[in-house]
């Protein structure tokens, strides 16, 4: 049977990259109907349950079974985080793709994500408004030098 579960998470793997979740959905549940451990499977299926069928707490849950099973594996942290977001949960979604890099700092797919939420990086001087001239100016000098990180 395992043999016939990644043929299953294969095809919804090429389902859901070419954008057609509700097809993934489909394998990524005869996937994890075999192997309901798995944590690949659980991440797949609850990012296409949320998608598609819009059950948040159900695709929640999956993909946090996934990520405390497998903490090394990205996508799981990708998944979780894009399920966040689609339920409207922008700041827990920033949290998790944060994690996320923790694990790869590199990885473009959070990295896009991240960028697309257009987060901003943090006030030179906490203790001033972000809008206070010192932070304003200070924040473009340093990052137009380069010393100004991403976080």
């Amino acid at each position: 049977m395992p043999g016939q579960a990644e043929g299953f998470y294969a095809k919804g793997m090429e389902a859901f990259k070419n954008g057609n979740t509700l097809g993934a959905l489909a394998f990524f549940e005869r996937a994890f109907n075999l192997e309901p451990e798995n944590p690949t499977y659980q991440s797949f299926l609850g990012i296409c349950i949320a998608r598609e069928r819009g059950k948040i707490s159900e695709a929640i849950n999956l993909c946090e079974k996934a990520v405390q099973s497998e903490p090394r594996k990205i996508e799981s942290y990708l998944n979780l985080g894009r399920v966040y977001l689609n339920a409207g949960f922008r700041s827990k979604s920033v949290e998790v793709f944060r994690n996320g890099l923790m694990i790869d700092n590199k990885n473009p797919e959070i990295i896009a994500e991240l960028q697309a939420l257009g987060l901003r990086k943090k006030p030179v001087f906490q203790v001033l408004s972000r809008n206070h001239i010192l932070n304003k100016y200070l924040g473009i000098i340093l990052s137009r030098l380069g010393f100004r990180g991403n976080k």
